[in-house]
């Protein structure tokens, strides 16, 4: 099956075996549970990569019986069984769609949960309304899915609809799924806010990041550390000077460099500079963090005309469109009720994000 082809070309089982075998050796180790919180990730990580594995295997094994017993059914030329093993075929292209797309799901993110804010744009009242709706369409989308919904910030529209809202979402993969929103809505139908009848254009933004834990684990191996002890060449009396109680610590994979020599025991200097140490490398990674979430608010597009990723018209015809895969539909009551999962899966699949 060509599908299969294509799936072999994204998921590659050699690496994922070789990852599960790195975590079996990691999950065998005495002090696995010295970290609980790290151990805790260690496990899911295997469970999911097992999974996957278990999936693929499944799936390809099903496919060869298949194909042989269609090979089969051709020979004999029996078309109730060639007809029932194409059926067989097709729920399986259905179930490699399916797994295609958990395979996506792979990214440093993706299991995270999710915030979303939308934010009303051009367009007055009317894109004020249109925000509305596009909160009232992720939530049933967040109903469907059965995901949990907490709302953090709520500001109402001057006459009708809302300015802008923040929610969270929790549940498995929720910002692997959501994070192909990110981008301008845009909404053509005939305003109900105005008297003239003429068709009126909305936006509204969407803007999906994950949720980033506050605390952060530094953990410091000590085969990153050079540690250099020297005499100190400051003031503190004789034994400081004539003792080599100077500490310098190297943390090689940053190249972070602390020392201190205000003690006049080794000791105590290494203790200190360790100290100086965690704080700068947590320094470092809070950076990393606020940088990440920086470029991730960089990449929001003005909300106004040609920037839009989706389009929901509603006069002269009924259809919603989304621009980087095209895929269309027809039904916009169902989109709007929350059926989201089409264009979704179609971005992920495409790999347009």
């Amino acid at each position: 099956m060509k599908k299969l082809n294509s799936l072999r070309s994204i998921f590659d089982l050699p690496v994922k075996q070789n990852r599960l075998r790195e975590l079996e050796s990691f999950i065998a180790r005495e002090d696995f549970w010295n970290d609980a919180e790290k151990a805790t990730e260690l496990l899911k990580e295997r469970t999911r990569i097992s999974d996957l594995i278990d999936a693929w295997n499944a799936i390809h094994g099903e496919i060869e019986d298949a194909e042989t017993l269609l090979e089969l059914a051709r020979e004999e030329r029996d078309k109730d069984a060639e007809s029932e093993v194409e059926s067989q075929l097709e729920a399986l292209e259905n179930r490699i769609k399916k797994f295609s797309i958990e395979i996506m799901l792979d990214g440093e993110d993706d299991a995270r949960n999710a915030i979303v804010s939308i934010n009303a744009g051009a367009g007055g009242t009317d894109s004020q309304d249109w925000a509305e709706r596009l909160f009232r369409m992720y939530s049933r989308w967040i109903d469907k899915k059965k995901y949990k919904f907490q709302l953090i910030d709520y500001q109402p529209g001057d006459e009708a609809g809302l300015k802008g809202a923040t929610f969270s979402v929790s549940g498995t993969n929720c910002y692997g799924f959501l994070k192909v929103e990110s981008g301008v809505h845009r909404l053509v139908r005939i305003s109900p806010f105005s008297s003239t009848g003429k068709r009126h254009t909305s936006f509204a933004s969407v803007f999906v990041y994950p949720e980033i834990k506050d605390d952060i684990h530094v953990e410091i191996d000590e085969k990153d550390l050079r540690i250099d002890v020297f005499r100190a060449s400051g003031s503190g009396g004789q034994h400081v000077n004539k003792t080599s109680s100077a500490v310098r610590i190297t943390h090689m994979p940053s190249g972070v460099v602390v020392q201190c020599q205000q003690e006049p025991s080794q000791h105590r200097n290494k203790e200190i500079a360790m100290k100086v140490l965690m704080s700068r490398l947590y320094q470092i990674e809070k950076e990393k963090q606020k940088q990440k979430m920086q470029n991730l608010h960089d990449t929001k597009d003005d909300i106004a005309w040609g920037s839009q990723i989706r389009s929901y018209v509603m006069h002269p015809y009924r259809m919603v469109k989304d621009h980087r895969t095209d895929h269309e539909i027809g039904d916009v009551d169902r989109v709007m009720d929350g059926d989201l999962d089409p264009f979704i899966e179609g971005v992920l699949l495409s790999g347009k994000i």
